[in-house]
């Protein structure tokens, strides 16, 4: 009798066990459902508040327990779940340009900088290498080293084989750091089994299944998240700068016929100046009584200048256009305005036709989209980047102005003048958490800062008061307000997003950190959840199938003993399935073939020990002696046929990627189980079901073959 426990304990565990492993696979997916309710109910909420309340409402009740379970359940792969494949690349290049010294940087560091994108766009080779190669090539024969752009640290130590080390460690830990930051934002985002692996030397491979929103995945994972708070300079010095580069891009086109390189074209000069003019306006702080014109006819009648003198008299609109255009081809691709230092004083437009330039107030500047390309294309050329004040940057705003955008569908950004160095980096962040402004119910995220953040912070509001500070996350400008009071405790707030899910998407950006270096998706494949379905489909109705025509054959040929294959069948499966997932495994299409290669190999197994016993009664052994003889016998040839597979299966699993290895996965899984399957628990229920003194048992032998 105990024997007989042992052998029942022996089949009912693993039952049990496969059984108590799936249910949270089973739990997640009635979770999944009711969490889609839930987001279709904050879909067609009234407002973004209630919205976000249903989704924290469904977080409250269920969030912790999808959480559980997620972690849990059978993990289904891009194949049958649908999703996102991305491969990212980490911008090496833009990482050793940022880590030269700002001040330092010439003509000559930019041509090694842009022949090194050229080279890397076209060769797998280390970035790093291929900038060392250019810059041995194009700046040291000119008299140049690494000494002369990079910080050499203590002098004592100073040489370029130390610069190069510390380059090529800031390289290696941007790209781990990367991973790392990555990883971090997907599972705070609440992307459910992704895989992230580090390839190469400076990519990285992300499987995100389930993911639907893609544009928002791509923003989250290129997002480098750098937060900074700089002061802002819109000042006399920056529109003398830009009146240098107005002049010096026009006698540089003196004699041209074709502007279009250096200048912008008249004609886009006449849509962003006299057809926007009055909604660039309008859409930022000028009174509505402020009268805008067409910024070519003021200038026709501007006076100011200091030999008071008109040159534009005479013309005609055309030709004064065209002339303004071709002596301002800088400062016409924006709009202008100078606000006086008097408490709620009137924007005025300002026009660059003269050479007096107000010292007190300050100015700000508006740029319709189309020109935002020019603007920068002007701005990034080493002789311009001469004419700039060394320590100040041009920054546009993040988002365009939402109530002119609504009213003519015209995008208009406000950008600024900004203090290079910043005050303050994100580094001091904590904590970030998405909320609405009680007064408007804008979306904002809250940041809390560390005591050293805290304490910097006082500091430099103390210091600025009335003044402006930009916040700037990625090189946009979210907000520039200008500080009231000196802010202490290191709680502050950004606003200026459009919706929710971008103030959502900040909040994780923020919690997570940035990222050292950009990072770029140089490969993208998307696979739609109806696709995925319709892959599952497939693959359950191929495994149903061929499951159903085995246990139909064994029962067939074998009769009972049949009966207890397919039992033995069943269990394996459900083995594979439960180890699968008590390892974090995760189950592909692929896999789906290896469980139905499995099934072909577990039916062999009793095949071979069913023909042996059946081969015992025929030489007139007892029941009870043949089986134990047939599974003796063929033992050694299922444990043979097993072991090869397996090694096979191993190698697969090693050398191969992607689809091979979910197929050795489950065929490696359920070469382990069929041993234990095959052997132990079909023979456990034949002795079971023989344990009764049965004489007689079924093998599909013929019937003049007596079993006794």
């Amino acid at each position: 009798m105990k024997n007989n426990w042992g052998k029942l304990i022996l089949v009912i565990l693993p039952v049990v066990a496969a059984i108590a492993v799936m249910i949270p696979t089973y739990q997640a997916s009635q979770l999944e459902s009711k969490e889609k309710e839930f987001r279709e109910r904050a879909q067609n909420a009234a407002n973004s508040a209630d919205s976000l309340q249903i989704i924290e409402e469904f977080k409250n009740l269920y969030g912790q327990d999808l959480s559980d379970y997620k972690r849990n359940q059978l993990k289904l792969g891009l194949d049958l779940r649908g999703g996102m494949y991305v491969t990212l690349e980490v911008d090496v290049i833009k990482l050793i340009e940022e880590t030269a010294q700002s001040e330092s940087l010439d003509e000559l560091f930019t041509a090694v900088i842009n022949k090194t994108h050229e080279d890397a766009a076209n060769s797998d080779q280390d970035g790093l290498d291929i900038f060392l190669k250019n810059f041995n090539e194009i700046a040291r024969p000119k008299g140049k080293s690494l000494i002369s752009y990079f910080d050499i640290g203590d002098f004592r130590d100073a040489s370029e084989e130390k610069i190069i080390e510390r380059l090529r460690k800031n390289v290696d830990d941007a790209i781990d750091q990367a991973q790392e930051v990555i990883r971090q934002r997907i599972d705070q985002f609440g992307v459910s089994e992704p895989n992230i692996q580090k390839v190469g030397s400076n990519r990285v491979i992300l499987e995100l299944p389930g993911v639907e929103n893609q544009e928002q995945m791509r923003n989250l994972l290129q997002t480098t998240a750098r937060l900074e708070f700089h002061l802002v300079k819109n000042n006399a010095d920056i529109i003398r700068a830009f009146a240098r580069i107005d002049k010096f891009l026009f006698e540089q086109n003196k004699g041209k016929k074709n502007h279009s390189v250096d200048t912008i074209s008249t004609e886009l000069v006449k849509d962003t100046v006299t057809e926007s003019a009055n909604e660039i306006a309008e859409a930022g702080n000028p009174p509505a009584d402020t009268t805008m014109t067409d910024s070519a006819s003021v200038a026709a009648n501007d006076t100011t200048k200091s030999d008071t003198t008109n040159p534009y008299e005479g013309m005609s609109e055309d030709e004064i256009r065209k002339k303004h255009v071709e002596e301002h081809p800088f400062t016409t691709l924006f709009a202008t305005y100078f606000v006086p230092p008097q408490e709620n004083a009137r924007w005025v437009e300002y026009y660059y036709t003269t050479n007096e330039v107000p010292t007190e107030g300050e100015f700000a500047f508006r740029i319709v989209k189309d020109s935002i390309d020019k603007f920068y294309e002007i701005l990034i050329r080493p002789e311009i980047k001469a004419l700039m004040p060394i320590d100040y940057k041009i920054t546009v705003e993040a988002k365009p102005d939402q109530r002119l955008f609504k009213q003519s569908n015209i995008e208009v950004f406000e950008f600024y003048s900004l203090k290079r160095e910043p005050e303050l980096t994100g580094e001091v962040i904590t904590d970030a958490l998405q909320s609405f402004d009680p007064t408007n119910n804008a979306p904002m995220v809250n940041m809390t800062m560390n005591d050293d953040g805290a304490d910097k912070w006082s500091r430099i509001t103390g210091a600025n008061l009335k003044k402006r500070i930009a916040i700037v996350l990625d090189e946009r400008v979210y907000s520039a307000p200008v500080v009231q009071a000196k802010i202490t405790g290191g709680r502050s707030q950004i606003t200026g997003m459009s919706n929710a899910e971008e103030a959502r998407l900040l909040e994780v950006v923020l919690k997570a950190g940035a990222l050292k270096a950009p990072v770029q998706i140089i490969e993208e494949r998307v696979v739609g959840p109806s696709l995925g379905q319709d892959s599952i489909n497939a693959g359950v109705t191929a495994s149903i199938a061929a499951l159903i025509l085995v246990m139909v054959y064994m029962v067939f040929y074998y009769n009972k003993a049949g009966l207890v294959a397919d039992f033995s069948v069943l269990l394996n499966i459900s083995l594979i399935i439960a180890v699968l997932t008590a390892l974090k495994g995760t189950l592909t299409l692929p896999g789906i073939a290896g469980i139905v290669l499995t099934m072909g190999m577990a039916v062999d197994a009793n095949v071979l020990i069913f023909e042996r016993i059946r081969e015992e009664l025929a030489k007139g052994r007892s029941l009870r002696s043949a089986i134990d003889e047939g599974f003796s016998k063929a033992l050694s040839a299922i444990v043979d046929g097993n072991i090869t597979t397996g090694i096979t299966s191993f190698i697969l699993l090693v050398f191969g990627t992607g689809p091979i290895q979910g197929f050795a996965t489950t065929l490696l899984i359920g070469i382990l189980t069929t041993l234990f399957t095959g052997i132990l628990i079909t023979r456990a229920v034949l002795e079971l079901l023989l344990a009764k003194g049965a004489t007689d048992f079924s093998f599909g032998q013929p019937k003049a073959v007596k079993s006794a």
